[in-house]
């Protein structure tokens, strides 16, 4: 079960948002993080972290988008769901094989 965020979706796109707008407005990318977390008071890590996904996701910066992280996490689950299905199988089959082996007293 993934972590409760501690900041709403919404905040998270304002905060993405500001940065855009002054890195468009100024011309410069330095000190625009900095200036946008103190405003609206989040963590400067946080809204860095938040940037740079939104740039992987907008195709402006290499990386994993949201949309493949999560569809990795999904296929990752199935994997796990699938192995142990197939280790009970394995473990069926080996029971049931020894009941019918005619071979053992019964």
């Amino acid at each position: 079960m993934p972590a409760k965020r501690k900041y709403p979706d919404e905040l998270r796109e304002r905060a993405v948002r500001m940065v855009f707008e002054i890195r468009e407005q100024t011309g410069v990318r330095t000190g625009s993080i900095s200036r946008v977390a103190d405003q609206l008071g989040i963590n400067r890590e946080a809204v860095r972290n938040w940037v740079r996904q939104a740039e992987v996701d907008g195709g402006k910066r290499s990386g994993t988008s949201t949309a493949d992280a999560q569809r990795i996490a999904e296929l990752e689950r199935e994997n796990r769901e699938l192995r142990r299905a197939n280790e009970i199988l394995k473990a069926a089959s080996a029971f049931f094989a020894r009941e019918l082996d005619p071979r053992l007293p019964r």
